[in-house]
């Protein structure tokens, strides 16, 4: 059975928008600028909680948006694994050796926090062990002593390695083209980030980071 590829490709990104989301919240959450309005009183079928029972604090806000952006990474990399499985038949043993590492990469950071999302460690199956996966310009990973190891983003290139990943996936893989952005209007506050340092651009000033 063919692959439904506009199914699958509508799954990566809408796990892309999930991704990008997150990261809104972290940034915002990490500056303090993240709202934490809820309902004062909110039903949903045979249930009721006042404001008070899920009221979150700044510090609630900034540790729930740390571990939002973590799981919304893994989601990508179970989309990704997802397609691949779609669009191969043994995406393991395939003849191409650039399908076989995406597939073990997607694979490998899927299973580190499926099995623990809130302390990723890596699963590292022998016939996986030493050696070195490569989707080139995009993601690698060298899994040499990796095994029961925590997860560091060092380890695979971090969040945009990933985003990179599902797009490598939906293009192709899925021979699918990117879509054509519309206008983007300019955020009225503007930040750069390398890595987790943050810095906030004040007008006529250079960028100061925020601690």
């Amino acid at each position: 059975m063919r692959p439904d590829r506009k199914r699958l490709a509508h799954a990566l990104e809408t796990a892309e928008l999930q991704f990008r989301l997150a990261a809104a919240v972290r940034l915002a959450a990490s500056d303090g600028r993240q709202p934490r309005d809820l309902p004062i009183v909110w039903s949903h079928g045979n249930h009721s909680v006042r404001y008070e029972d899920i009221a979150l604090t700044e510090s609630d806000a900034d540790r729930a948006a740390h571990f939002l952006l973590q799981t919304a990474t893994f989601l990508l990399a179970a989309q990704i694994k997802d397609v691949l499985l779609a669009c191969f038949r043994d995406p393991k043993n395939h003849r191409t050796k650039q399908v076989r590492a995406a597939y073990q990469i997607a694979r490998l950071i899927r299973n580190a926090f499926a099995h623990r999302p809130f302390a990723p460690t890596w699963s590292i199956d022998k016939d996986c062990q030493d050696r070195v996966f490569t989707v080139p310009r995009v993601i690698s990973i060298d899994t040499s002593g990796l095994h029961e190891q925590k997860t560091n983003w060092r380890d695979y290139g971090g969040p945009l390695a990933l985003l990179l990943f599902a797009r490598w996936a939906r293009n192709r893989v899925l021979r699918i083209p990117p879509s054509t952005p519309g206008p983007v209007e300019q955020p009225d506050l503007k930040y750069y980030q390398v890595g987790k340092l943050l810095l906030r651009r004040i007008d006529g000033e250079k960028p100061e980071a925020d601690t």
